[in-house]
Parts: structure tokens; C-alpha cells; sequence
């Protein structure tokens, strides 16, 4: 037979405190400390991004017609669907002459969708939009049209997508576009000043 397992009774163990256990003096002024330091680190401002000088409150000077207009593949997409005819019904939107600017991206994104997106691609290459190289890494077009919109607030964005417009919305001063059924619909467009 086999020998049987020995228990150590609780009064011959002998119990020590670890030297990273919270309930010792030295370890609670360390985590004091820490969270002090990080306290101290969060109130700092370290950079307050810089606003445009066109904005003026929410309004944004800098769109005036005509306008140009930043497309997203989706955008196109829901065009297609709706049976809209893009720039017409961009003039019908704004009351004014608009220019669609497509980004390398965006055409990237395009070409990769294959041919089940071939109209939307041919739409694209139309001579009457506006091309603009990018001068970036990669071709994630979302990225693409919040990092040129933040750079530049002359657009007006035309996308879809929820995730995009969340990111725009964040920008003060630029309007965005979106495919509603039978017409465009411009969000965050304000009326012309008073003069």
C-alpha cells in the first residue's frame, strides 16, 4: 500500500507577509505617490490643438462656393442605390456650383471592391471631379479624409458611414453630406452672415 499524505497542522506553518503586500507602510506611500504623480501629470495641459483662423464660434469662413466636396467610396455606393446623379444633386443640396474631390485613397478603395463596384468606379474617374494625391502611407480613406480636413477646413465631406461621421463631427466647422432617400442632405451647413 501506499504511504498516506501528511498534513501540516495550521499552527506549525509558519506564515510571512510578502514584501509587495499593500498592508505594509512602505507599499501604501508608494501607491500614494503614484497616484499623486499621475494626478499632477493629468491636470498638465500639454498641447491645446491649434483652431483655424477661418473659424469664427462654429462658423466656419473658409466655405464659400464653390464648394469642394471630399467623396467617400460609400457615398458613391448609396448614389448608385438611390439613383441620384451625383454632382446635380450636390448643386440641388448646397444652392450652389460644387466640385466632387476624390482622394488616391478613395480610388484605391474603389479598385480593390472589384468588379461588383465597377460603376461606382467609372462615376469616379469622371473628368469633372477633382483629383488629389496623397502624399501618405497606406490607403485607409477614412484616415485619409480626417487627417486632409483637418489640415485644410475648405471641404465639405459626402459619406455614409457612421464610424467617418463620428470622427467629422469632432472637427468644428465642417459640414457633412450625407445620401438620404430621393436627395443629399448637408448636416452643420450655417446660413450665410448677415451683412
Amino acid at each position: 500500500m501506499g504511504t498516506a499524505k501528511k498534513t501540516r497542522k495550521f499552527a506549525q506553518v509558519k506564515r510571512i507577509i510578502s514584501s509587495r503586500d499593500s498592508r505594509l507602510k512602505k507599499n501604501q506611500l508608494k501607491q500614494q505617490t503614484e497616484i499623486t504623480k499621475k494626478d499632477k501629470s493629468a491636470e498638465v495641459v500639454r498641447e491645446i490643438p491649434q483652431v483655424a483662423s477661418s473659424l469664427f464660434f462654429q462658423f466656419n469662413e473658409a466655405l464659400r462656393p464653390p464648394y469642394s466636396v471630399l467623396v467617400d467610396t460609400n457615398f458613391i455606393n448609396f448614389s448608385i442605390q438611390k439613383k441620384l446623379e451625383l454632382i446635380q444633386a450636390m448643386m440641388d443640396c448646397l444652392y450652389a456650383k460644387a466640385t466632387p474631390v476624390i482622394t488616391d485613397c478613395v480610388m484605391a478603395e474603389l479598385e480593390k471592391l472589384g468588379p461588383r463596384y465597377r460603376i461606382a468606379l467609372r462615376i469616379a474617374r469622371d473628368p469633372r471631379f477633382e483629383r488629389v494625391k496623397c502624399d501618405h502611407k497606406g490607403t485607409y480613406a477614412d484616415d485619409c479624409l480626417v487627417n486632409r480636413v483637418m489640415q485644410h477646413k475648405i471641404y465639405i465631406v459626402a459619406t455614409n458611414d457612421k464610424d467617418l461621421k463620428r470622427r467629422i463631427r469632432k472637427i468644428p466647422g465642417v459640414p457633412i453630406m450625407t445620401c438620404a432617400t430621393g436627395k443629399y442632405v448637408i448636416e452643420r451647413l450655417p446660413d450665410a452672415p448677415e451683412k
